[in-house]
């Protein structure tokens, strides 16, 4: 079944941020919370000592199907937050060619930022539409 969450940015403050929004509509972190430096990808992705404790991935189920979720952006890998566009639009996926279909169709015109391929999660990438909204694409191949 295909869902579509919000991916919020933060400037090193997505823990405070989302210790703030768990107060308000309650839950717990799925997964718990991923640190850059608990990343596989590490040696692929070297992340500066100063960041290794920010948040790589965190996500707090809102209400029925929904999922608030988000990372530190890290200018030490050339990140650059802005307010007002630092979000970008999550669609989960049944499958790794439904990933590659909406993949190709979102980012004609537009501009591929990650490409599809595997991960440590699953099958993900990441686009800017020709109308310049981000986009997460994942297809989590473990919750086969």
């Amino acid at each position: 079944m295909l869902t579509l969450n919000p991916y919020l940015n933060f400037n090193g403050n997505t823990e405070e941020a989302f210790n703030f929004y768990q107060s308000v509509f309650g839950g717990e972190f799925i997964g718990g919370i991923s640190r850059f430096k608990d990343s596989p990808e590490g040696e692929h992705m070297p992340v500066p000592e100063k960041d290794l404790d920010k948040i790589m991935h965190i996500a707090l189920p809102i209400g029925k199907g929904n999922m608030l979720m988000a990372t530190d952006a890290l200018e030490s890998m050339g990140q650059k937050l802005t307010v007002g566009d630092n979000f970008s639009l999550s669609l989960n996926v049944d499958s790794e060619a439904e990933a590659d279909k909406l993949f190709s169709a979102l980012s004609a015109g537009g501009k591929p930022t990650m490409p599809m391929g595997q991960t440590s999660w699953g099958y993900f990438g990441m686009c800017t539409d020709k109308f310049g909204i981000q986009w997460m694409v994942n297809y989590d191949n473990q919750q086969q």
